[in-house]
């Protein structure tokens, strides 16, 4: 259920200026484009389609974003959610369409979703995390553990998956990882909530998640969002190159997530969870 990758990249004729040099050049940048998300679901025997979102990503791999974007949404949490996925138009298309099985309750996630946003105020520290806390599916508890050595090593091999960002300087990349610090795939975008939805939906189409006994991999920092996407999938270990926000640690020990920050050159630091890594 995927689609045709696009480009990352586009060129423009810049003029660069460096001292007293100045010149014509073909400036490679990172893709962006709005992607309209809709969802087809079935309400007392009658089929519906509405708007869900519309998002700026950088084209390629719209499907996963999609479904990673109703997984993180708490729409759906099992691949056999998903009917379909169809794109509307031509290439470029920046419209997807995602049908949901009959069992799929979108009314009782539209009453929930109301609810969270009326109680939590936006994004408003306590009760916003234990919303989340609430929302989240009833995965298996799982007690694995992770090496600082796994950890290191999917680090010092991220930079070799990420052929966009090399290209332009502009593109986030989220990684997932064995036990072992092995990348298993990597998806990049303009966008680090897309970057990580991609990821999160290629996950769900496979049935990958939960994601308990992997490591998700960041290139940016971590917020509040990435920390609630990552527990909707199930994830023990959210491991970033730069640091976190204080929501992001708050949710993270809400959640029973591994917070990792700061992970390169040899070092990291751990703000949640620390029980599941060990220096062996």
């Amino acid at each position: 259920m995927s689609d045709a990758r696009s480009s990352l990249v586009r060129r423009f004729d810049v003029k660069r200026i460096s001292r007293e040099l100045a010149e014509r050049i073909i400036d490679t940048v990172a893709a962006e484009e709005p992607l309209s998300i809709h969802i087809s679901y079935w309400l007392k025997e009658s089929q519906q389609t509405e708007s869900l979102a519309v998002t700026m990503r950088t084209p390629g791999h719209d499907h996963e974003l999609a479904v990673g974007i109703l997984l993180s949404e708490g729409i759906v949490r099992y691949p056999g959610d998903i009917a379909e996925i169809r794109t509307i138009g031509t290439d470029p298309a920046n419209e997807v369409v995602v049908g949901l099985g009959p069992h799929v309750d979108v009314e009782t996630w539209r009453l929930s979703r109301n609810t969270f946003v009326n109680a939590s105020c936006g994004v408003c520290g306590k009760r916003s995390r234990e919303a989340i806390v609430d929302e989240l599916p009833n995965y298996p508890q799982d007690s694995i553990q992770f090496s600082v050595a796994a950890l290191e090593r999917v680090s010092e091999q991220l930079s070799a998956w990420q052929s966009g960002f090399v290209q332009t300087g502009g593109l986030h990349a989220a990684a997932l990882a064995n036990d072992e610090g092995e990348i298993e795939q990597v998806f990049e975008d303009i966008g680090r909530h897309n970057a990580l939805d991609k990821l999160l939906g290629w996950a769900l189409l496979r049935e990958r998640v939960p994601l308990s006994r992997s490591i998700v991999f960041l290139s940016s920092r971590s917020s509040f969002e990435l920390v609630q996407k990552a527990a909707m999938a199930g994830a023990s270990v959210l491991a970033t190159v730069g640091g976190p926000s204080s929501l992001a640690i708050e949710a993270a020990r809400e959640c029973g997530i591994t917070l990792l920050g700061f992970v390169r050159e040899g070092r990291l630091n751990i703000y949640s969870g620390d029980w599941r890594l060990h220096s062996k």
